[in-house]
């Protein structure tokens, strides 16, 4: 398994039948390239799906300033943030506004999003696999300059993507459906 950035890179380069690369900043082409794609293509698969590795819970603070209108308080999302996936404890239903690199909010924020891992040691391997194929797709047409090579690279990213989401997915118990009167007044009915 591959347990650095770069490792990950130069096995997308392999995949290609390219030469492998050492460090990012080799004085080569594959490298300045790998380098230049390495951080949008992983925070995009990582922006993708909710991976168990990369998944955080907080409770963030207020900013000092309010919003201008209609809501109470503003909230500065973390650093490492990519991607929300919900405001408030599981199974409430909170009113927010996302806006410049804020939550605006009428109440406390408790937020669980997806952050930009970067330590891909505590990546699981199926994820590995599939960055190493969104990398190879990636890097297909400015290292082969093929279409078909890029097209087959594309097909090659979407299997393993859906393999990885399968199995990050049947991690975690199945989500069970609210309590909804309609639903029992039916099954009455």
């Amino acid at each position: 398994m591959a347990t650095s950035a770069v490792q990950i890179c130069s096995n997308a380069l392999l995949l290609l039948g390219a030469q492998t690369i050492n460090a990012f900043n080799e004085d080569n082409d594959r490298a300045k390239l790998a380098s230049n794609l390495w951080e949008n293509c992983r925070d995009a698969v990582l922006r993708g799906h909710p991976w168990n590795c990369a998944v955080k819970r907080v409770q963030l603070a207020a900013d000092v300033d309010a919003p201008a209108f209609e809501w109470a308080y503003q909230y500065t999302l973390p650093g490492d943030w990519l991607r929300t996936l919900s405001v408030g404890e599981e199974g409430e239903i909170i009113a927010y506004q996302m806006e410049s690199g804020k939550i605006l909010c009428d109440e406390e924020v408790k937020l669980r999003y997806i952050w930009k891992n970067t330590n891909v040691t505590t990546w699981d391997s199926m994820l590995v696999e599939a960055v190493t194929a969104y990398m190879a797709f990636t890097m297909a047409y400015p290292v082969t300059k093929s279409a078909s090579v890029q097209d087959a690279m594309a097909r090659a990213y979407e299997f393993k993507l859906k393999q990885a989401r399968a199995v990050d997915g049947q991690e975690n118990p199945p989500e069970q459906v609210g309590d909804f009167p309609f639903l029992d007044a039916r099954r009455m009915g």
